[in-house]
């Protein structure tokens, strides 16, 4: 099949090297001419596990990119551009409205319009719809409709679009349905075919429920620190309850990236439009806030006074194996140690170059040998393998590591984490 893809961010360029994969031919669309330049050229402008690789695989084969709308001989468009927040929570849909916009003025008899983008339950339907409509003159059912939510991890991404643990169809009409679960059969997965509306929410309900998960792991080890125990053994007993599961009952510093607090937040933003106040949810985002800060103030209890101390902030994307600082733990810890007049330096393996762009008057290591080497304290917000395997006893100067991910255990350094009592 033909099929083109609006948007190269980490959903439209990983469905782009699905579909090129399985042997179609897809075009990738986006306004930014350097990213297509950089597709173009074999090269993911995204830090993803594995996309390079398929890149070379496949650009200038059955896989280009381009910044124009020559969509007109595609048999299928997904929609897959950002829906980020506005300042009060609600969803940003200009960038969506732009693209239903642009496809509407191509849009034929018998084109299938995707919508992979979150959205909050009745975009599709009442705004992305009377756009396409409006656009071609065309009325749904002369062309097909979907929503098709996207459940990946960042710096899994790649291995999620290809190993899903299931795919959600939501569809206006049965042959729009029927052609998309045969688009996807060769992954095997289960498939639930739905309304759109019920799709639009299933990826909402399934973010802020994960996203629960972690605020309630935390809320437990902030009562454990206090009680001398440790929240990881705790969690252990808790997920092996089949009904709760072990995943993401990890205390930290919380979640970050481009999902979870979005999505939160315009799930909050929407259940007040609708006249109802989601206190749970509000209160998922609280802990979630604090949670960094908490970080600063075991620093502060366990070396005292942080005006002058040296602090290495390891890990500054908002976790491992991805170059994304979207709502990173590590600008808040960075913000609180400021505020205290801590010295801060700063390294992560790929995210250095957007977190300058948040905080360019911090110092940055070329390494984290060099970060560590000259510090008090090492705060670990992101749980990098290169971490992993640091010897922090053999840092001389080191007084405190602070590990916000349980990523590692010295034995002569005061050693410090969030759910245990010390």
């Amino acid at each position: 099949m033909k099929i083109a893809v609006i948007g190269t961010g980490y959903v439209g360029l990983t469905t782009a090297l699905l579909f090129a994969e399985f042997g179609h031919d897809v075009l990738a669309v986006d306004v930014d001419e350097e990213k297509v330049n950089t597709i173009n050229k074999g090269e993911s402008p995204i830090y993803e596990p594995g996309a390079d690789e398929l890149l070379k695989k496949h650009i200038g084969k059955n896989l280009r990119a381009t910044t124009s709308y020559d969509i007109e001989d595609r048999d299928i468009v997904f929609i897959c551009v950002g829906t980020p927040s506005k300042p009060d929570g609600s969803m940003e849909t200009k960038y969506l409205e732009s693209a239903s916009e642009a496809i509407g003025e191509k849009l034929r008899k018998g084109m299938i319009v995707v919508v992979k983008s979150t959205v909050v339950p009745g975009t599709t339907e009442n705004l992305v719809l009377p756009i396409l409509e409006r656009k071609s003159g065309l009325k749904a059912g002369e062309f097909g409709l979907a929503m098709n939510p996207e459940f990946l991890r960042e710096g899994l991404a790649i291995y999620d679009t290809f190993h899903p643990d299931r795919i959600v169809i939501g569809e206006f009409d049965k042959r729009t349905g029927d052609i998309l679960e045969e688009l996807y059969r060769p992954l095997e997965a289960p498939i639930l075919r739905t309304s759109i509306k019920v799709a639009e929410m299933i990826k909402y309900a399934s973010n802020a429920f994960l996203a629960t998960k972690i605020s309630f792991a935390n809320e437990i080890a902030n009562i454990c620190e206090r009680l001398g125990i440790d929240v990881y053994e705790v969690m252990k007993g808790v997920g092996m309850d089949h009904r709760i599961s072990p995943h993401f009952l990890n205390a930290g510093a919380g979640f970050g990236g481009s999902c979870f607090p979005k999505d939160v937040k315009a799930l909050i933003s929407l259940a007040k439009n609708l006249g109802y106040e989601p206190h749970l949810l509000e209160d998922v985002l609280k802990i979630n806030d604090y949670q960094p800060r908490h970080l600063v103030e075991l620093a502060e209890a366990h070396y005292g006074d942080l005006k002058g101390a040296k602090v290495a902030v390891l890990g500054l994307s908002f976790k491992p194996d991805t170059d994304d600082i979207r709502e990173t733990r590590a600008a808040i810890i960075v913000e609180e140690l400021l505020k205290r007049g801590a010295e801060v330096i700063g390294y992560d393996p790929k995210a250095m170059a957007n977190f300058r762009k948040l905080f360019p008057s911090i110092k940055y290591a070329s390494g984290a040998d060099e970060a560590v080497k000259n510090a008090d304290i090492v705060i670990i917000q992101a749980d990098w393998e290169e971490f992993k395997n640091m010897n922090f006893d053999a840092y001389p100067n080191l007084k405190l590591v602070v590990d916000g991910r349980r990523t590692v255990k010295p034995e002569r350094v005061k050693y410090v984490t969030i759910g245990r009592g010390d």
